[in-house]
């Protein structure tokens, strides 16, 4: 069955997901981390996008970005970002074959607090695959951010979040009692992007299916599979 052609307008919100083929790590120290954080503010500055939320996992990686109408298109921002440290990697360790696993997987996500929840669903990767306790233990996520206003030169502080409060020790402390209410919540968000293509409100999903003729969820192909031990 063909699979659904990749609808990526400008000016819209996407949350991306990015596998190592086979499911290898794409990352094996500290030093390869901050190169994908170097590889991601390059790529920034040359095509426009805003990036509101990121967690790099051992062997994948969670992206949420805005493209812009004066940047570049979603395909040359991954293309760039992909290849860049696919080349990193395999100049690094010498290693030969695929990189990253087909072709990364993006979401239409709509500007309102379904952002926030995307967010926080891709800042808790970490704590729900069991690396950390906490969220803010975590090094290479947008997290700490938010929450405790950690400087960082590639996070874009959207207005969903901005609109918490005027204040920023209150609306530092709103994210991470929002946070705080979905891990104590532990169904939620859970499967909540499995084979979504947009992610909002049923009249946003309508409008998206509308404009693009696009199905927001697609269907499932083949036997169901065992449930799988892995976080998205």
């Amino acid at each position: 069955m063909p699979r659904q052609a990749r609808i990526a307008p400008k000016e819209y919100v996407y949350h991306i997901l990015t596998r190592g083929n086979s499911r290898q790590d794409t990352f094996k120290d500290d030093r390869d981390y901050e190169k994908y954080l170097q590889i991601l503010k390059r790529y920034k500055e040359k095509y426009k996008f805003r990036l509101y939320h990121y967690a790099l996992m051992r062997n994948h990686v969670h992206l949420v970005i805005k493209t812009t109408e004066r940047g570049g298109n979603l395909s040359e921002i991954m293309k760039g970002i992909n290849l860049s440290y696919a080349h990193h990697f395999k100049r690094r360790y010498r290693h030969i074959g695929h990189f990253w696993q087909d072709r990364y997987k993006s979401i239409i996500i709509s500007k309102d607090n379904y952002l926030l929840s995307c967010g926080s669903y891709v800042e808790l990767n970490p704590v729900r695959a069991k690396v950390v306790e906490y969220p803010k233990d975590y090094r290479w996520s947008s997290y700490n951010v938010y929450a405790y206003g950690r400087g960082d030169n590639i996070i874009d502080e959207h207005l969903i979040y901005k609109r918490l409060s005027d204040t920023e020790t209150e609306r530092r402390k709103r994210y991470r009692d929002f946070v705080k209410g979905v891990i104590k919540d532990r169904k939620a968000m859970k499967g909540e992007m499995n084979r979504r293509v947009v992610y909002g409100s049923d009249g946003f999903i309508k409008e998206v299916e509308k404009g693009f003729k696009i199905e927001g969820i697609t269907k499932p192909v083949g036997r169901p599979k065992k449930d799988e031990k892995e976080i998205n």
